[in-house]
């Protein structure tokens, strides 16, 4: 019976079943929408953290986590670079098949800072972005039933990130949204 509950536990995302466990990757972020088109690229970041994995069926599973993101994008014209860093906690639904998932879920975000990078001058913009960024993710990945685990997310955001701005009668609110692709590692501890 004890080896039989041991198989159970150690199988991620079963029914009743609670798993911890640590994450980390590589994000390729930008900025999207109108205001966005045609003038950033992509840059790289990382983003690390912590997991809860709750099974709440046979197959589905809730996964809240807390996270350490770096998002931003750097300008197609200039060696001008935008750095954000976020604390993301993204509430995932995930599908379970064999070690197999799919992921899918809101997700909010705080900022902790954002810097404008120009060269080598570095210049701290984060009274000019808004403290809470909401969004959702989707992704999907493999989970070994021994604690490594990987997976391709992609997080795109609800909310434009600047703050509006005023200049004289005229109010604009540029419209750009974070968006990120991440690759990342897991270890699940049963």
């Amino acid at each position: 019976m004890s080896v039989a509950g041991a198989a159970q536990a150690q199988y991620r995302g079963r029914g009743g079943n609670v798993s911890l466990g640590l994450k980390a990757g590589a994000s390729l972020t930008s900025f999207v929408g109108p205001d966005a088109k045609n003038f950033f690229n992509s840059r790289f970041g990382f983003n690390a953290g912590i997991f809860a994995n709750i099974g709440l069926t046979r197959l589905i599973a809730f996964q809240p986590e807390v996270l350490y993101s770096q998002k931003g994008a750097k300008t197609n014209t200039v060696d001008v670079k935008y750095r954000l860093h976020y604390v993301d906690v993204p509430l995932a639904f995930h599908v379970n098949t064999d070690g197999f998932f799919f992921e899918a879920g809101p997700q909010v975000g705080f900022l902790v800072a954002a810097k404008y990078q120009a060269g080598s001058t570095s210049t701290d913009i984060t009274p000019g972005y808004k403290s809470i960024d909401f969004g959702y993710l989707a992704g999907l990945g493999y989970q070994l039933k021994h604690g490594l685990g990987a997976g391709l997310r992609y997080n795109g955001a609800f909310t434009n990130f600047s703050k509006s701005s005023v200049n004289g009668n005229m109010t604009t609110q540029p419209r750009q949204r974070n968006s990120a692709f991440q690759l990342y590692a897991t270890y699940s501890f049963n």
